[in-house]
């Protein structure tokens, strides 16, 4: 039997009510060069298996208000 694991680097929190921003999920969903982000007419949607994709670019943190999102890297003690 094989398991698939979302989420095993890095998760994002992206605050109310920019997840419900139709615009700013548009930008979100063209910023990701990996694509964990996908736009629809109630806000941004986040791709669960593509998180371990994200590069750490910070596009889409520099896309959002600032304090919006918050990118969290599990490997890292808080």
């Amino acid at each position: 039997m094989s398991q698939t694991l979302d989420s095993v680097f890095i998760d994002i929190e992206l605050d109310e009510p920019a997840a419900s921003d139709p615009a700013l999920a548009k930008k979100l969903e063209e910023v990701c060069t990996v694509g964990i982000f996908k736009a629809s007419d109630a806000g941004t949607e986040i791709v669960k298996g593509q998180l371990d994709e994200c590069v750490l670019c910070y596009l889409c943190v520099d896309a959002c208000p600032t304090g919006a999102m918050r990118i969290i890297k599990k490997y890292e003690k808080n």
